[in-house]
This record gives C-alpha cells, sequence and structure tokens, in this order.
C-alpha cells in the first residue's frame, strides 16, 4: 500500500510530524514501512514552459524547433522530438544544467545543427513507469494544465515533492488498505481523531435508479452486498490533474474521469467499485451468479475467459457483462461515447474471488482487497461519494436511489477484556485511565464495569474479534517499546544434543566424508511427485491455500525433490552429481478420525555421473548401483547395523528399476530402498541414469542392533581360504554367505567376494562365485585341521541348501 503523506494531511493534522517520523512510529505500532520515496528528489531546475511556436526542423522529418516561453524575458528555443508537441500548450521543461532521471545531466547543445536550449520533458523522463503514464501521452510530452505558471517548477504541480510512504500490510490489517483505514491508524498514534470530508451527493429525484435498472442475486452468500447507482448525461473527459497525479504517485495508471474516480474510491475507502457504460449493457437487468462451463467473456485487457462455476460474474440478465470482483468486460466499458454510467458497489464472496483471480491469473487492487476484506458497513456510503464524484467531474445527474439486489445488516461486535487481563498479558501495570485513553484514541466505543471494558468494534476493524486482539490494540497503541523486559529465571543448564541429533549429524559427516553433497529441498510439492517412491500407502496432505499447484502437497519422499536438483544440475552442464538431503516427510491416514498428518525423519541419496574422473593413469568410472550400496553399507556399518541389515530385491516399485533395486530390511522389516531411477521415470524428470536410496531414519533408530563387543587385538596369526563356487544365477551373494557365516563355526571373522564370472568355459545360467575367508581365533593358533573342518561344512551346506558346485 502506497501512501501519500500530503493526501494523509488533508485528514490530520501532521505539520508536526515529518514523513520519516511518521513511517518509524507507524512500524513500531504494527504496521512494517518498507521505504519513503520522495519522486523529486534528484531532480532540479525542472520548470513549466509554454510552447508559443513550433515549426518543422529543417533537416529532419521528426523533430520540431519550438520557441518556449519559461518565464523569462525571451523565448527560449528548445528542438523536440515529440509527435504530440505543437504550438498553444504548457509542457515540462528541462533546463540546460537541470539533471532528469537516472542522473542524466541536460546540456545546452545542437540537434541537426539547430540550438537547443534544453529538453521538452515527458512524464517518463521524471521517473514514472510506463504502467501509471496516461496511454494519451505514453509515447509523448505531458500537458500540463493552462494555469500552470510558466517557469515555476513543475514538482508542485505534479505532487513530486510529496512523499509516499510504502506500507508493508499483513493480511489481518486490510483495513490499512485505505486512506482511511491509515487515517484511523495514525489518528490513534498522535490522538487525533481524523476529518473526512461530507459527502455533497445531489440527486435528481424526478426520477429513480430502480426506473433504470433493476438487480437480482441469485445467492446472497456470493454477493451479501450489491448495488447499483446511476449517473446520466456524463461528458467522458480527462480527469483533473490533482487527480491524476494523486493516482499515479498510488501507482495506478489515469483513464478518464469516471474510471479515475472508481480507483481514487478504491484508494480512499478500499472499497473496490466498478463503471458500466449503461448503454451497452444490452437490458435492463443485473443478474448476480454463478458461471457455467459453456460461457466465456471477452475482459477489459482483451482476453477471452472461458469461464467456470466456481466464478461469479455479473450478467446482463443473460450474458456476462463483467467477472465480479476481478476485472469488467470490455463489450460494456466506459468510453469517450459514453453517457450514462451503472455504478456497481458490491461485497463479493472473497473464497471465490480468490479461485478467479488464480485461475485466469488476474491479480487486480479490486481482487486482492475483496480476498483480504473490506469493510462491510461502507459499501454503500463508497458508493455515495463516487457517484457524487463523478457527477462533479463529468457534468453528470445523479439519478435518485439505488437499485439494490442484495442488503448486509452490519450487526456491532463487542468484545470484552480486563484491565487487570491485559496486564497479566503484557507485563505492565496499565490503570483504567490508561486503557481508557487507549480505546478513544483508536475511536472504539466502550462501556466499563468493574475494570471490564465492553468494546463496540466499528465495522472498519474487521480483524477485531477475540480479547487477545483488544489486547494487542492496547500493546500497539501503549508502544511495543515500552513494554517491560526481564530476564529469564532459574538455573541455567547446558544444552545438548538428544541422541537423534547425534546420530543424524555423525551420519552427515560420513556422508560428506563420501563426497555427498546436501541439498535441501521443498517439503511442498504436486501430487504426483509426492506419491512416487512412497514406501507406505497414504493419502496425499493437501494445503488449503497452495501459493501453486507446483507446491500444493506435502511430500511423502525425498527423492524426487533431489531428482528436482539433478535436472538443475544437469541443465546447467554440471553431469558428476552426488546429493544428499536429511528431512520429514508427511504421512497421513485414510482414518477419517485422524485427520492430522504425522512426520518421518527420512534419509536419500542420489548419485549420477562418474565416480573416477578419466586422466592420465586412470580410465573414467560410472557410478552404478554398488557405487549407492556401498555408501550404505559403510554407513550401517559405521552406526553399529550391518550384522541385522539385509537387502531384497524387488520389483513392487515402479519408479524404480525392476531389476536394479532393492529394498533394505532391518530385522526383516522395510526400512528402506536403493537401486536405479526406473529409464521412465528418468525420462519424466529429464535426467540421466540416477542410482538413489531412501532411509527411514525413524525405522533404523527405532529398530535393534547388535550391541558393540570391545575385542583386543589377537596376538595369534589370522588364515585366509578361497573358495570357488558354480552356482545358478539367479541364487544371490546375500544367500550364499549367509549360508557360509552359519555354518563357518565361531572362528571366521570375514567373508569378502573377490571374484564373479559369466562367460567362456562356464554353462548358461550359471555364474562362478569366488569368496576369501578369514578365519582368526583369539586365544590361540588355528590347526589346519580346524580350518579343514569348517571348510567342509561350509561345502557341505553350499552343496545342499544351494546346489553349488565347489570348484
Amino acid at each position: 500500500m502506497l501512501v501519500s503523506y500530503k493526501w494523509l494531511s488533508e485528514y490530520l493534522d501532521l505539520s508536526k510530524v515529518t514523513p520519516k517520523e511518521l513511517a518509524d512510529t507507524m512500524s513500531v505500532t504494527g504496521i512494517e514501512v518498507e521505504g519513503i520515496e520522495v519522486p523529486e528528489e534528484g531532480l532540479k531546475k525542472i520548470v513549466v514552459g509554454e510552447v508559443k511556436e513550433c515549426v518543422p526542423h529543417p533537416d529532419s522529418d521528426h523533430l520540431s524547433i519550438c520557441q518556449v516561453d519559461i518565464g523569462e524575458d525571451e523565448l527560449s528555443q528548445i528542438v523536440c522530438g515529440a509527435p504530440n508537441v505543437k504550438a498553444g500548450i504548457k509542457v515540462i521543461v528541462a533546463l540546460p544544467g537541470s539533471r532528469i532521471t537516472g542522473n542524466q545531466k541536460i546540456k545546452k547543445g545542437k540537434m541537426r545543427g539547430q540550438v537547443s536550449n534544453g529538453m521538452i520533458c515527458s512524464l517518463q523522463e521524471l521517473g514514472y513507469s510506463d504502467n501509471v503514464i496516461p496511454k494519451a501521452y505514453a509515447d509523448g510530452i505531458y500537458y500540463m494544465p493552462q494555469d500552470a505558471v510558466n517557469g515555476e517548477d513543475v514538482f508542485s504541480y505534479l505532487d513530486m515533492d510529496d512523499s509516499i510512504i510504502e506500507l508493508s500490510i499483513t493480511p489481518n490489517r486490510a483495513d490499512a488498505l485505505s486512506m482511511r483505514g491509515v487515517a484511523y491508524e495514525a489518528g490513534a498514534i498522535y490522538r487525533q481523531t481524523p476529518k473526512f470530508k461530507e459527502i455533497n451527493l445531489q440527486e435528481d429525484t424526478t426520477e429513480k435508479a430502480t426506473d433504470y435498472i433493476s438487480v437480482e442475486v441469485q445467492d446472497e452468500s456470493d454477493a451479501p452486498t450489491y448495488q447499483i447507482r446511476i449517473i446520466k448525461n456524463v461528458k467522458i473527459q480527462e480527469s483533473p490533474l490533482w487527480l491524476q497525479t494523486r493516482l499515479m504517485n498510488e501507482g495506478i495508471r489515469p483513464i478518464n474521469n469516471v474510471v479515475d474516480v472508481t480507483n481514487y474510491i478504491l484508494l480512499l475507502f478500499g472499497q473496490p467499485l466498478h463503471a458500466f457504460d449503461y448503454d451497452k449493457l444490452g437490458s435492463k437487468n443485473i443478474l448476480v451468479r454463478r458461471s457455467n462451463d459453456t460461457e466465456e467473456l471477452v475482459t477489459l485487457d482483451g482476453e477471452t475467459r472461458k469461464l467456470s462455476p466456481e466464478n461469479i460474474v455479473i450478467t446482463n440478465g443473460e450474458v456476462p457483462v463483467a467477472l465480479a470482483g476481478v476485472m469488467g468486460g470490455a463489450d460494456s466499458e466506459i468510453t469517450d461515447g459514453t453517457t450514462t454510467v451503472a455504478l456497481e458497489s458490491a461485497l463479493f464472496n472473497s473464497l471465490s474471488i480468490r479461485k478467479t483471480s488464480k485461475q485466469f491469473n488476474l491479480r487486480s487492487e479490486s481482487s486482492s482487497r475483496f480476498e483480504k476484506g473490506i469493510n462491510k458497513g461502507t459499501v454503500s456510503e463508497a458508493g455515495a461519494a463516487a457517484a457524487a464524484m463523478i457527477a462533479e467531474l463529468s457534468g453528470g445527474t445523479v439519478v435518485s436511489g439505488e437499485s439494490t439486489g442484495s442488503e448486509l445488516v452490519v450487526s456491532p461486535v463487542s468484545v470484552s477484556v480486563s484491565v487487570d487481563r491485559a496486564n497479566e498479558y503484557l507485563g505492565t501495570d496499565l490503570t483504567e485511565a490508561d486503557v481508557a485513553e487507549i480505546f478513544t484514541a483508536l475511536g472504539f466505543e466502550y462501556t466499563v464495569a468493574a475494570g471490564v471494558y465492553t468494546v463496540s468494534v466499528p465495522s472498519r476493524r474487521w480483524d477485531i474479534t477475540i480479547e487477545a486482539d483488544l489486547i494487542e490494540e492496547i500493546a500497539r497503541i501503549y508502544g511495543y517499546d515500552k513494554l517491560p523486559s526481564t530476564l529469564p529465571k532459574g538455573e541455567t543448564v547446558a544444552g545438548s544434543l538428544t541422541d537423534t541429533q547425534r546420530f543424524v549429524r555423525n551420519m552427515k559427516g560420513m556422508l560428506e566424508g563420501y563426497g555427498v553433497s546436501e541439498a535441501i529441498s521443498y517439503a511442498l510439492t504436486t501430487e504426483e511427485k509426492a506419491a512416487q517412491f512412497s514406501m507406505r500407502k497414504s493419502k496425499a496432505t493437501r494445503l488449503s491455500w497452495p501459493m501453486s499447484e507446483e507446491r500444493s502437497v506435502l511430500r511423502m519422499n525425498l527423492i524426487s525433490g533431489l531428482l528436482d536438483d539433478v535436472n538443475y544440475n544437469v541443465a546447467r552442464k554440471n553431469s558428476n552429481i552426488a546429493l544428499y538431503e536429511v528431512g520429514h516427510v508427511f504421512y497421513q491416514d485414510n482414518d477419517p478420525l485422524k485427520d492430522l498428518p504425522y512426520e518421518e525423519n527420512h534419509l536419500a541419496l542420489a548419485l549420477t555421473g562418474n565416480r573416477e574422473e578419466k586422466d592420465w593413469q586412470t580410465k573414467a568410472e560410472a557410478v552404478d548401483f554398488y557405487t549407492i550400496k556401498g555408501i550404505m553399507d559403510h554407513l550401517f556399518e559405521a552406526t553399529g547395523y550391518q550384522g541385522v541389515i539385509t537387502y531384497e530385491a524387488t520389483q513392487e516399485m515402479k519408479e524404480m528399476h525392476p531389476g536394479r533395486t532393492a529394498y533394505i530390511k532391518l530385522n526383516d522389516d522395510v526400512i528402506g530402498f536403493v537401486g536405479q531411477i526406473h529409464p521412465l521415470t528418468a525420462k519424466a524428470y529429464d535426467i540421466p541414469q540416477v542410482y538413489v536410496a531412501e532411509l527411514n531414519l525413524h525405522g533404523l533408530l527405532n529398530g535393534e542392533k547388535e550391541p558393540f563387543v570391545f575385542e583386543t587385538v589377537s596376538k595369534f596369526p589370522e588364515v585366509n581360504r578361497d573358495i570357488a563356487l558354480l552356482v545358478k544365477e539367479d541364487v544371490t551373494n546375500q544367500e550364499l554367505t549367509e549360508c557360509i557365516w552359519s555354518h563357518a563355526g565361531r572362528f571366521l571373522k570375514q567373508v569378502h567376494l573377490f571374484d564373479v564370472y559369466q562367460g567362456d568355459n562356464i554353462e548358461d545360467g550359471m555364474k562362478s562365485m569366488a569368496y576369501s575367508l578369514t578365519f582368526a581365533n583369539s586365544e590361540a593358533t588355528l590347526v589346519d585341521e580346524e580350518i579343514n573342518g569348517a571348510m567342509k561344512k561350509i561345502e557341505k551346506a553350499l552343496v545342499e541348501k544351494l546346489s553349488a558346485e565347489v570348484r
């Protein structure tokens, strides 16, 4: 919200308050100020000039030589290239030595051989943005009013000497999205009551608005208040300069005297209005209803909008003529030929307006106010003020009364709070007189009995509904800086990490030692991505008010976020990627009695590219399944889980490669998975071959692991024996090692697979696997008979249980 200091000064006495002091005071009372801008800063020696003579440049087809009266004894010659320059107009002149926007200095010079003493300026050259300049002057110079005095600074005429205060309005303080709301706020701070001009509405009592138009609202929950006023015999023209500059300083482009009034009232009251060309409506009936799927509307921006039942539309009884609260229709807009105006003043359903503006990507000053809320008590007053102002600026006549389709009766809201309760919350020692003075400053009527204040909250402060809201108001106006501060009491205790925090930090340190970098992804994603790579059934947890569909659902996995990160890096030619993330995923049961989601802490990894780069002595080596599985094995070994973790091949996860994916099991419970992304999934993410793993840290921490037993280094030698086996190709390494461990006896210390072979001299469907077995006895030297006996038991078990052939 942009607030004009000059405009605000019309309602309050700010003669002893500078814009900077006002901004600082508002910031400490709850409305944050983003900054203050004075449009004239950085500009100098820019004055009003009058073009007395304008002739074409002899050596140019687009330049003109102008003789300009700048308030001096002699005319000043200026060469101008604007297409709309002509004799008899008053213009903005930058004198030699002046500075315009961008700190550009204007000098006396020559253009195509002709002397030019300065420059005739457009509004852009004074720093105005293209989107606020009236379209008539967008490609040329701006005309100053004829009563402007030649040679005077233009800044006061254009209100460029004003201070524009930018407020950051939170959703709960939408009342400050209007000048009246800001005036009440500043008035409360400085203990003043804003004084607003009375509405001088003169109506033609010989006719009634209902004679011109009838209004019907199909569902009053869509439009609790809807009124139409009629202003006849209007003349469409430019608004006076004061109104144009006021709108431009507030970031709104002036259009014409009727549309500009609706925007002015929007800023003043916070009440969106819309003006229809009455003669273009095509009927004398207005019906407010929901649209249907077959209807279309060409809006003011020239776009054809396909409507849906979520949209509230204003119709002429048959076809839509406006998108309620968002944008009007092109067929009924105010043009130079308009003579009768139908002025709409309404209150619309905020949820529908929000959905409509999001559906069509139409964010406007009007829609934002309907979404956040408007003063329900001044809907009719704002319409009356606008009608009176349109009649004044256009020479029109306001027809008596309003045509009303629905009307909301605003009941006063009473909220009570006691002085003791406020002091208990705030830690203050406020008296009844202090609290009474604050409520009076806020303009709240109240009654008091036994220290309890019952406050009648005005409709302009619809955010106040409970006791805590009143206490907040007391704190704001009293001054947050005056609230007493206290230090914590009691014995201080040194903080420490929990077991879970220590475990996660150690795991992160190990992963980073392996060369894996941490990534942090959004917890919000699409419903499709949220459901991928899930290790359990769960319904999605959807946000009620998502920022976008891409951020509408809480994730149920971490891998989809890492794959987005991989895509981002690959698109920027970073092909060797190793990422991990530790974060929460969110599950929700389908049980209607359990509405709230619950969280699990997960770890996920994603690897792609080369793990070894090509150089003069090594070949490039790509990551594969065993690269990521090896990282997981090292993690389990370092954390003491290696003895209870097993891997089980699976084809159940459709997003994973069916032949290169395994579940990770802890004591027969699935706590994660590891494998390659399915080629179709990789194609959908536009990424190369990627290997991933995801682990449920809750499941890991809650599972039992083998106790750590300290053993001294044996002084007796170890013995190594190799064994080569010929087995069917569907027999896994895990099955073989489990069989070896279970039959080797107590002296076996390590089993290491050192060779796998399929090819020549090996029949189809078979494979050769070679293991190195390490035996040791910490109490004595092992003898051949002990080792040979263990090897015979191992060979016998392998033959009987797995049909292995010992080579």
